[in-house]
């Protein structure tokens, strides 16, 4: 809860939050000013881990840099794949294969439920709880488990190509992602009664960082941080790319705009992730999964280019910028953390130190997407 603070510059300190400290998730320092217990004001301050990813894109070819967009958000790096590869084959010309759509869209909803479930053990660990994490990391080492067989990598994915997927998916993986639909749909209840309904979890969250749909777009917050505002939008539904115009699955909202709310949110998102795994795996089409006589190197005709996916953190833009030769000239992205870390700045002002570590978690921040 947030309370009036009337400052006085002699009965204030500063303290700093981070960079080494487990609630920042990562090199994030958030430099607090208190009065007491209470946060006057908070400023994040970044640098810590930049490695001017946005620059060498500038250095090398369009292919070379694919690597790269895994090293942003880690936690979702397919979806990064999928925006990249996407403004670029929409720059070239270049038409994917209706079977490698569907691939990209199932590894991509695998990828967002491991992220929702490492959230989900991480932001519960913050919050007291030991327990959850290791039901999150058993269920999320399943999806290790699928996605490593047919990308090579469990983490750090360069599985997309500029006119497909470079590695068709099999029958072990198809049957063992179907065992994980059901396995995870059995585990839910449990996790909503272990956390969900835990009396000391909602009094943690329930009405705690508050972030309502005029603050979400007065700094530009998407993703689930906006839906738990009461903010009905989802790219995937609203302004469909690749084939999620052919699924079935609803977006969560919420409208308490508190933290708990942001929480049901993701918990949600799972089972629609879920829903849309079942129906493209149920829809899946035979055929090759990469373009025929895609050139190896891209040389996009002189303009820009701009694509947008949605990510388990919110909207990735990807504006490209070509001059006509087979390196990008500028390559500007969008990325969801930064705009959804702006809002922590105004919102925790007011509350106690232990109530901003849980809206700092509940914003699901990963540093590197920030701080790239």
């Amino acid at each position: 809860m947030n309370v009036p603070v009337h400052l006085r510059p002699d009965e204030t300190f500063v303290l700093n939050l981070g960079p080494q400290h487990p609630a920042t998730h990562g090199v994030l320092r958030v430099k607090l000013t208190m009065d007491g217990e209470y946060i006057v004001h908070a400023e994040p301050v970044l640098g810590y881990i930049h490695r001017m990813h946005e620059k060498l894109a500038e250095a090398g070819t369009f292919a070379q840099f694919m690597p790269n967009t895994a090293r942003m958000d880690y936690l979702h790096a397919l979806a990064y794949n999928h925006g990249y590869a996407c403004v670029v084959e929409r720059a070239a010309g270049i038409e994917v294969p209706e079977r490698a759509e569907y691939i990209r869209v199932i590894t991509n909803e695998l990828n967002r439920v491991s992220s929702h479930l490492l959230w989900f053990g991480a932001f519960v660990l913050d919050l007291g709880g030991f327990s959850p994490l290791l039901y999150a990391f058993d269920d999320r080492e399943q999806i290790l488990d699928l996605l490593e067989s047919v990308t090579g990598s469990r983490l750090t994915y360069c599985y997309f190509r500029f006119g497909g997927v470079y590695n068709d998916i099999d029958d072990a993986f198809v049957t063992g992602t179907r065992a994980f639909i059901k396995r995870m749909r059995e585990r839910l209840p449990m996790y909503h009664s272990l956390v969900s309904k835990n009396l000391i979890i909602q009094q943690r969250l329930v009405d705690v960082g508050i972030v309502d749909a005029e603050m979400c777009r007065k700094y530009g917050a998407t993703g689930p941080v906006a839906r738990g505002a009461g903010i009905n939008f989802d790219l995937r539904k609203h302004e469909p790319y690749s084939v999620y115009d052919r699924f079935k699955f609803d977006v969560p909202v919420y409208h308490e705009a508190d933290s708990m709310a942001r929480y049901h949110v993701r918990m949600d998102e799972i089972e629609q992730s879920l829903r849309i795994i079942e129906q493209a795996l149920d829809q899946l089409p035979q055929g090759p999964v990469m373009a025929a006589k895609v050139p190896k190197t891209i040389k996009p005709p002189k303009g820009d280019y701009y694509h947008a996916v949605e990510t388990a953190r919110g909207l990735l833009g990807i504006h490209a910028f070509s001059d006509g030769s087979g390196t990008p000239w500028r390559l500007k992205w969008r990325t969801p953390c930064f705009a959804n870390l702006l809002v922590f700045g105004e919102a925790c002002r007011g509350m106690l130190l232990p109530d901003a570590l849980a809206l700092l978690g509940s914003l699901d921040l990963v540093i590197p997407d920030i701080d790239r």
